[in-house]
């Protein structure tokens, strides 16, 4: 049942008063109050305030006449008041584009409620993307190998003899570092402070540079720091290579030949 405006029940009111007034004092006064309930329609519909409809003043005046002629006036204002509105054209409700009947609220920028943007990852799974990479280069490794061993014999000297020590006598390429450092140092200082100074350094490296780039350009403590290790061992082997001969004295090997077997 749909709900009577406010307005029209305060008019209910009115009348209801009215005609109580005119029961009490006679139905003389029917014909001016008619007049004037007309009168002040007629100003209502005159003035901007809101018109009553033609069927509710119909009602009014039928409930008036029925209050002069003594009839219940209660029940016709409590009738007039309570009565449901009559069934009109039927408005049609306000659609959507897409014929949808849902009231748009606001309009949400997707950025705030959705990520538009794919994050980058660098995590991969190590089956199958890591392992086949690494199976395929230990296939061409092992590849290039057996190839090479066919073409060019292994690097074997005659069998070693006890009575006679060969001059200079050297450690493999990977040792000629820490063999260059024993002509300088003592062989504490040598063969344990240095080497586990540097290792040393290369372990707190990770918790000094802390910095999660993974760009050269970005990195260049860690960078500094790797390249300095790198080149002060690679130029060790050099010397203990290439410029040590006979009692592993420090010769030019332009002037006294190459003392160096692989």
């Amino acid at each position: 049942m749909a709900e009577v405006p406010e307005h029209l029940l305060k008019r209910a009111q009115e009348a209801r008063e009215r005609a109580q007034a005119q029961q009490g004092g006679g139905g003389e006064a029917a014909p001016e109050s008619s007049g004037a309930e007309s009168a002040d329609a007629g100003s209502d519909e005159g003035s901007g305030g809101p018109k009553i409809p033609d069927h509710l003043l119909d009602r009014s005046k039928s409930a008036r006449d029925q209050a002069a002629s003594g009839g219940a006036a209660p029940a016709a204002a409590a009738a007039v008041a309570t009565a449901p509105m009559p069934a009109g054209p039927a408005q049609p409700e306000p659609t959507g584009p897409g014929g949808g009947t849902q009231r748009l609220l606001t309009v949400v920028k997707s950025g705030s409620i959705q990520d538009v943007k794919a994050t980058p990852t660098d995590k991969v799974h190590v089956w199958p993307h890591l392992l086949v990479v690494e199976f395929v280069a230990a296939l061409i490794f092992t590849a290039f190998t057996l190839i090479f061993s066919i073409f060019v014999n292994a690097p074997l000297l005659e069998l070693a003899n006890f009575n006679e020590t060969p001059n200079p006598s050297k450690a493999p390429w990977y040792f000629l570092g820490l063999q260059e450092l024993l002509t300088m140092f003592h062989p504490m200082v040598a063969g344990v402070t240095i080497p586990g100074i540097a290792l040393f350094l290369l372990i707190l490296a990770p918790y000094v540079d802390r910095n999660p780039n993974k760009k050269p350009e970005d990195r260049k403590f860690a960078i500094s720091l790797m390249t300095i290790h790198l080149m002060f061992w690679a130029i060790l082997v050099l010397i203990g290579s290439f410029f040590r001969g006979p009692g592993f004295n420090f010769v030019f090997p332009w002037e006294a030949g190459l003392f160096f077997d692989l």
